[in-house]
């Protein structure tokens, strides 16, 4: 009986242990693919920082750049959960959800590509305004799967928001 006892625990312990890692391999998975994303943005976005960005007028709202050094990293992290927390359901919208997640994260790649990169920020106005609808999209999907991921997103949704006014802003006063 012993035996048999410390067997059955130590498979009952592989077991959990290989549910726990099935489960947040694809979270971790999807969070290292956002911060991907926001690292290649970031480096897009940075030759542009030091002469173009400065030199234009902006609102006073403008948040200094820490602000946006600590707000997309949470972003990101948020974007990754939400989306690995999808793949672990498998229900019959995972896919569409997914590709959601994936076209939203391109468009918000495209954004850095085209407001710093190109420096056309009207471009990037038409770009944000797709991502914001995308991201509306994936939430709305999201939501009938699991409230929890489309909640982790609402930040996310507000930033977008908030970077339309800035982003119209430039377009307008520039």
């Amino acid at each position: 009986v012993c035996i048999y006892d410390r067997v059955f625990r130590h498979a009952v312990l592989c077991h959990i242990k290989t549910a726990v890692m099935k489960r947040f391999l694809p979270i971790l998975s999807f969070v290292v693919i956002s911060f991907a994303v926001g690292y290649l943005s970031s480096m897009i976005q940075e030759p542009s920082m030091q002469e173009w960005y400065p030199s234009l007028v902006k609102s006073s709202l403008n948040p200094p750049g820490i602000v946006f050094a600590i707000v997309w990293p949470v972003l990101y992290l948020l974007m990754g959960i939400s989306a690995g927390i999808i793949w672990n359901m498998r229900s019959i919208y995972t896919w569409l959800t997914i590709f959601l997640f994936f076209v939203q994260l391109g468009l918000n790649l495209l954004w850095s590509v085209t407001f710093f990169g190109m420096q056309a920020p009207v471009v990037a106005l038409v770009v944000l305004t797709l991502l914001f609808v995308a991201v509306l999209m994936y939430m709305a999907i999201a939501y009938m799967q699991r409230h929890l991921v489309a909640y982790l997103n609402i930040p996310y949704l507000l930033w977008l928001l908030f970077a339309l006014y800035l982003n119209g802003f430039v377009v307008l006063y520039n």
